[in-house]
C-alpha cells in the first residue's frame, strides 16, 4: 500500500514537471513570434520589413577666413599671394591682370582682402584707388579678374563752421579729415589764396558726399556745392556733370578753374615780396627781387600753376634745384630752390595744372627753406600776385537750363545748412530766404 502510494505521487511530480516545462515553451514562442493578426483581412498581409535608421553623414565644417592688410613698401604679388599659388600660376594671374590692372603697379599703403576657405585661395581684393578695386577669384581651377567701384554707402551731410586761425584747424574742430580742408581749398584755389585772404570770423558751408563701407567712414566723395564767406564776400562752388561740362562752376554757370592758381603751395608766409629794388640777405647788396618768396617747411609740394610744358629742369649754385614752364599765350613760370623734383619730371614733359613738380627746399643761394616763384609774360617778368586769369569754359547754352535748376535747388539746401549750423549772421535769418526748406 505504502509502495502504491509513493508510486502515485512520483506520477504526479512528473507530470507537473512536464506541464510546467510545455507553458514555458508556449510563453517563450509567443513572445518572440510577430504579433497576432488583429483582423481576418490583415492575416493576409505580409509582416513588415525591419527598418534601421541610417547612420548620420559625417557633417563637413566650412571655415571661411578674411584677411584684412595693407600693402607694403617692396611687397609684390608673389609675396602677397605666395602662400596659395605657385610661380606659374602667378604669372597666369599677372598676364591675365595686365589689361585690366599691372600688378607691377601695387602701391604701398593701400588696402586689400583675402578670402580663404579651409584654407584655400577664394579672391583677392585690392584698391586700386578710392573709387575702383581689382578682384581676383579663382573657380573650379580658373580665374577671373575684373575692375569694379567700390561698393561704398554714401550719404550727403552737412558740414561748416566759422574760421578762427586757418581752414584746416576749422575743419579739425569739427572732427572732419584734413582731406576735406585740402578738397575745399582745390576748389577756391583759383579766387582765394587760403594764406593771405583768410581772416577770423570767415564762415564755409558745404553739402558732402560722404562714402561708408562696412559701417565705417571711408572718406569723402563729391562736394555737391559750397559756399565760402571770406571777408564778407560769398564765393560759391556748384559740382555740374553733363557730357563735355564737368567741374566747378558759380551761380552764374563760370568755370571756377582759372589758367593760373592764386599761389602754387601751401606756404606759411611770404617771405619777400615783388620788388624793384630789394636788400639782398646773402649777398649783401640792392638788386631787384622780381619774384614772390613763399617760406614754407622743407618738402612742401609745389605744383604747377597752370597746364604747361616744362622747358628747363636744371641745378646751379645761384638757384639750386629749379624748374621752368612754358604755358599758352606766353606765359612762362619758374619755381627756384627745391629740394628735389617730384618723379617723372623732365624737359619736354607736359604737366598738369595743379600736379606736383617738385617740393620746397633750400638748394642754391637761400637762408631757409622757400620757393622763388616767378611769372613773365611775353619774355618781361611780372608780378605773380597781380595776374588777371581769365576762368576756363563756362557751361553750355544747351545745358544752362538744367544746371540753373540744379543751382537753386543746391542753394536752397545751403541755406538751410547755414541756419542748422548757425551760420547766418542774425540780418540774413530773416526775410524769405531763412524759410527755405529742403
Amino acid at each position: 500500500m505504502a509502495t502504491s502510494r509513493r508510486q502515485r505521487k512520483q506520477n504526479t511530480t512528473l507530470l507537473l514537471v512536464l506541464a510546467s516545462a510545455v507553458l514555458v515553451v508556449y510563453i517563450l514562442s509567443k513572445l518572440t513570434s510577430p504579433s497576432a493578426p488583429t483582423t481576418a483581412t490583415d492575416s493576409t498581409l505580409p509582416a513588415p520589413a525591419a527598418f534601421h535608421e541610417p547612420a548620420p553623414e559625417h557633417v563637413i565644417q566650412i571655415q571661411r577666413e578674411t584677411i584684412c592688410q595693407s600693402v607694403q613698401p617692396g611687397d609684390t604679388i608673389t609675396a602677397i599671394l605666395g602662400h596659395y599659388f605657385s610661380p606659374q600660376e602667378i604669372l597666369v594671374i599677372a598676364r591675365q591682370s595686365e589689361n585690366v590692372f599691372p600688378l607691377s603697379q601695387l602701391c604701398a599703403g593701400h588696402p586689400y582682402q583675402i578670402e580663404v576657405e579651409n584654407e584655400s585661395f577664394v579672391s583677392f581684393y585690392y584698391d586700386i584707388n578710392r573709387d575702383d578695386q581689382l578682384i581676383i577669384r579663382q573657380e573650379d581651377g580658373e580665374f577671373f579678374i575684373e575692375r569694379q567701384p567700390i561698393p561704398y554707402v554714401v550719404d550727403v551731410e552737412q558740414v561748416g563752421g566759422v574760421i578762427t586761425s586757418s581752414l584746416f584747424g576749422t575743419v579739425a574742430q569739427l572732427g572732419e579729415s584734413s582731406e576735406l580742408a585740402a578738397e575745399l581749398m582745390n576748389i577756391f584755389a583759383w579766387d582765394i589764396d587760403f594764406i593771405r585772404d583768410i581772416r577770423e570770423g570767415d564762415y564755409f558751408t558745404a553739402l558732402v558726399e560722404k562714402r561708408y563701407r562696412d559701417g565705417n567712414l571711408a572718406g569723402y566723395g563729391d562736394i555737391l556745392a559750397a559756399e565760402f564767406n571770406n571777408q564778407g564776400k560769398s564765393f560759391y562752388a556748384f559740382h555740374y556733370t553733363h557730357g563735355t561740362d564737368s567741374g566747378y562752376y558759380n551761380q552764374d554757370g563760370k568755370s571756377l578753374r582759372k589758367a593760373f592758381l592764386k599761389a602754387p603751395l601751401s606756404y606759411t608766409r611770404i617771405s619777400s615780396g615783388y620788388t624793384r629794388r630789394r636788400f639782398h640777405p646773402v649777398l649783401n647788396k640792392w638788386k631787384p627781387h622780381l619774384a614772390i618768396d613763399y617760406a614754407a617747411p622743407t618738402g612742401t609740394p609745389i605744383k604747377a600753376v597752370a597746364d604747361g610744358t616744362i622747358t628747363q629742369k636744371s641745378y646751379d649754385r645761384n638757384n639750386g634745384n629749379k624748374i621752368r614752364l612754358r604755358h599758352p599765350n606766353d606765359y612762362e613760370t619758374t619755381y627756384i630752390h627745391m629740394v628735389r623734383f617730384a618723379r617723372g619730371m623732365k624737359k619736354g614733359k607736359r604737366v598738369k595744372q595743379g600736379e606736383v613738380i617738385g617740393y620746397v627746399g633750400s638748394t642754391g643761394i637761400a637762408t631757409g627753406p622757400h620757393l622763388d616763384f616767378r611769372v613773365f609774360h611775353h619774355g618781361k617778368p611780372i608780378n605773380p600776385l597781380k595776374i588777371k586769369s581769365e576762368p576756363a569754359k563756362p557751361i553750355s547754352k544747351a545745358n544752362r537750363a538744367e544746371f540753373d535748376q540744379l543751382t537753386v535747388e543746391l542753394m536752397q539746401q545751403l541755406t538751410q545748412a547755414k541756419q542748422q549750423l548757425a551760420l547766418l549772421p542774425e540780418e540774413e535769418t530773416t526775410g524769405d530766404e531763412a524759410k527755405t526748406t529742403l
